[in-house]
């Protein structure tokens, strides 16, 4: 079952999440939709299990070519930097493409959606014929609370329901973050933000 969800690839649905759906303790909502966000440490989910914590997100020194406001990518150390002012970044953790999956390059944030709807691009359809045609946003959208779509790509920045795949190489080349990390960083971030993929 749990290579079944893994192989959901860019985006995996939020199965974890049926079982904190309603007010629970731990569960962050969105102040704007009341939609949950994060799991919190000590929440249990389905069948009473603790759910996973997510890699937290820290200020740390910085030390590179990039303007602040600039989104920076590691793939290989699985981590996303938001560059802020005086050799500073936001470090979040994220998770990555899989083997074949990968790719770098310079890229700006298109478009951004909260709550997106999801329509799964053909080459995905075609590897997982078993994946809904479209998805309306809602929590158990695999792209989660928020995404910022890559300009001349079919990758985003996007959130997910499911902590425990953030620092791992799962999906189809998508960048993945926390529900609660994604939201952080789409309220810092606008349309036209250069986005740097390295491998």
């Amino acid at each position: 079952m749990r290579r079944k969800i893994i192989a959901y690839a860019c985006a995996l649905s939020g199965l974890l999440a049926a079982g904190v759906a309603s007010a629970a303790p731990g569960v962050e909502y969105d102040p704007l939709t009341h939609q949950p966000l994060i799991q919190r440490p000590g929440a249990l989910g389905a069948g009473g299990r603790p759910l996973a914590t997510a890699i937290p997100r820290e200020t740390v020194y910085f030390n590179g070519k990039y303007a602040p406001g600039t989104i920076v990518i590691s793939t290989a150390e699985r981590r996303l930097y938001f560059v802020l002012p005086g050799g500073q970044a936001i470090k979040y953790g994220v998770g990555v493409g899989r083997p074949g999956f990968e790719w770098s390059g310079v890229k700006t944030v298109a478009m951004k959606k909260e709550w997106p709807d999801w329509t799964p691009p053909a080459q995905m359809l075609r590897r997982r014929p078993d994946l809904p045609r479209h998805m309306k946003g809602g929590i158990e959208n695999p792209l989660g609370a928020r995404a910022m779509y890559l300009g001349g790509t079919l990758y985003r920045i996007h959130g997910s329901n499911e902590p425990e795949t953030i620092g791992q190489a799962v999906s189809s080349g998508c960048i993945r973050m926390t529900n609660d990390d994604v939201v952080d960083l789409y309220n810092r971030v606008s349309v036209g933000t250069k986005v740097v993929v390295m491998r």
